[in-house]
């Protein structure tokens, strides 16, 4: 897992989020100098996560106080972004020039006439980079305020250790480039480092064995619909942040390039970018995990909302996701975008209803839309026809009750199907609602609720602080129909969920159908005033 103080008094700070190490060892460091202590800070970042604005934040920082620190940056992508800093550009304008490109051909050719010419060639070419990855990143980080050391083999550990040991009696920052190799000594890592970033349980002989799954994941569906659309709608383009296979993108990359951007791991910089997009009348679709969107709320409110441009943010891996854990689990995007105004917060129970999301969102001109879907497989519903724009805020209802309005969004309508025809078997009737929409509900629907039963219960695979539930509440208590029916907000407690199966964690959470047919069946049976709102999560 990830490190985590609790953990191991060696995990000196939390993380899972990438670009932290050099701000988080900042404040270390000042601590350090405030308490009158003499020990060395080391952070570790790698040349992914220095795509990270807060990484250079971080850098600016230490550079300005010139607090004695050492940053490792794990470079296992063998070279720095060439579009870094003003040396570097200047050699990228020089090497563009019409006069360099001619000068350059006329010396391949030559080189390529002489004895052992291809040699001489690759030698030149190695030259060449060597020149840039050598210069730019000394000339980059010592302006930041950093003493540079490297490149350096970060697999020869004698030399490492005598390098550490040497730049700790240094004074003020440092900076020490390691090249590697991401997944050295393991030979089917080294052959697809990707596909080994995170994995679970494996055979260590056999590698990882991908076996295609009997149901397409709600990722595969989004970005078989994304990638169709496009080809109709030359505006759309797709945004994501490092991560073009693990939201899908990877068939969108390779059809339309010049309408796919991977902006790096820079989720701040996604959501703007996509603003300045949607204000040149093009239809962004900006792809994130739900945990690294929450990273952009800023962006998400200043860039695009406030100016009411038709962004949509296709979330994924909304809700817990396993053993990824804390850090990951996507249980706040219901909280923080139903909060935004004009934006449209939208959730689909199965993945033929993510089509008709993506299709509504994508419709949608008048401002910001979003759509979250969980991680893993579908519900294995058939995908016919030509996706559909639905009515924005309004909802399905499933199943006819007369006991309990079972109200519930996204990947818990299933669960509540479930529940409810478990508690038919116990003589209590539901109606089941698939809301659909978190944003704007659907208030004929919720009046219809109101008037007519006794027990209502929302159920969500998001935070209950802030979220469905909630915003159902909020209706009720401006509607002054708080006081008629009794409403349980079911959903993710007020906590941090820990590391188990999605399985496991949603049956710890009282959100499985068994879990929720008990919940609903105490409150049915309890012989209180129905005038009660409360929270079972």
């Amino acid at each position: 897992g990830f490190p985590k103080r609790a953990e191991s008094e060696h995990d000196m700070f939390g993380v899972g989020h990438a670009s932290t190490s050099i701000s988080a060892a900042v404040g270390f460091a000042a601590a350090r100098d405030a308490r009158g202590e003499d020990h060395s800070v080391v952070a570790v970042i790698g040349d992914g996560a220095l795509t990270g604005g807060l990484a250079f934040e971080g850098m600016n920082n230490a550079g300005q106080l010139n607090t004695n620190m050492i940053v490792i940056l794990n470079d296992n992508k063998m070279s720095i972004s060439p579009n870094v800093g003003a040396i570097s550009k200047y050699l990228t304008r020089i090497t563009s020039g019409q006069q360099y490109n001619r000068m350059e051909a006329d010396l391949w050719d030559l080189l390529g006439k002489l004895p052992h010419g291809s040699r001489a060639q690759k030698l030149a070419g190695r030259i060449k980079e060597s020149l840039k990855q050598l210069v730019v990143p000394n000339i980059l980080f010592e302006e930041l305020g950093f003493t540079y050391f490297g490149p350096l083999d970060g697999h020869d550990l004698p030399l490492l250790i005598r390098t550490l040991n040497a730049v700790r009696k240094l004074n003020g920052p440092i900076l020490i480039h390691l090249i590697t190799e991401k997944g050295k000594g393991y030979s089917f890592a080294e052959q697809d480092a990707s596909r080994y970033h995170g994995v679970g349980k494996f055979d260590r002989a056999q590698g990882v064995k991908m076996v295609k799954p009997a149901v397409p994941a709600y990722t595969s569906v989004f970005g078989e619909v994304v990638h169709a659309m496009a080809a109709d709608d030359k505006r759309i383009h797709a945004i994501t942040a490092a991560m073009p296979s693990g939201t899908g993108l990877t068939a969108f990359k390779n059809s339309y390039p010049e309408r796919f951007h991977d902006v790096g791991i820079a989720e701040g910089h996604a959501v703007t970018f996509a603003a300045g997009l949607a204000s040149a009348g093009q239809r962004p679709v900006v792809a994130l995990y739900s945990t690294f969107l929450q990273r952009a709320v800023d962006m998400v409110i200043h860039d695009v909302a406030l100016q009411e441009l038709p962004v949509v943010f296709a979330i994924d891996r909304a809700g817990v996701v396993g053993e990824d854990g804390p850090t990951h689990h996507g249980v706040f995007d219901f909280t923080y975008l139903r909060m935004v105004p004009n934006m449209v917060v939208m959730a689909p129970r199965d993945e033929d209803q993510l089509r008709h999301m993506l299709a509504t969102a994508l419709a949608r001109e008048e401002g910001p839309s979003s759509l979250r879907y969980p991680r893993g497989s579908g519900l294995g519903v058939p995908l016919e026809g030509r996706p559909r724009v639905l009515e924005i805020g309004t909802c399905e209802v499933l199943a006819e009750g007369e006991d309990v309005a079972l109200l519930a969004v996204g990947a818990m309508v299933q669960p509540a199907l479930e529940a409810a025809r478990i508690l038919a078997g116990r003589g209590v009737s539901c109606r089941v609602v698939d809301m659909r929409f978190v944003k704007p509900l659907d208030k004929a629907q919720l009046r219809e609720v109101w008037e007519n039963f006794r027990t209502v219960v929302t159920v969500e695979e998001n935070a209950v602080a802030g979220g469905f539930g909630a915003g159902v509440l909020e209706w009720a208590a401006r509607q002054n129909a708080v006081g008629h029916p009794r409403v349980l907000t079911l959903g993710v407690p007020d906590e941090f969920q820990e590391y188990a199966s999605r399985k496991d964690l949603l049956a710890g959470m009282g959100l499985s159908a068994e879990g929720l047919a008990a919940t609903i069946g105490r409150a049915v049976a309890e012989d209180g005033t129905p005038s009660q709102a409360e929270s079972a999560s």
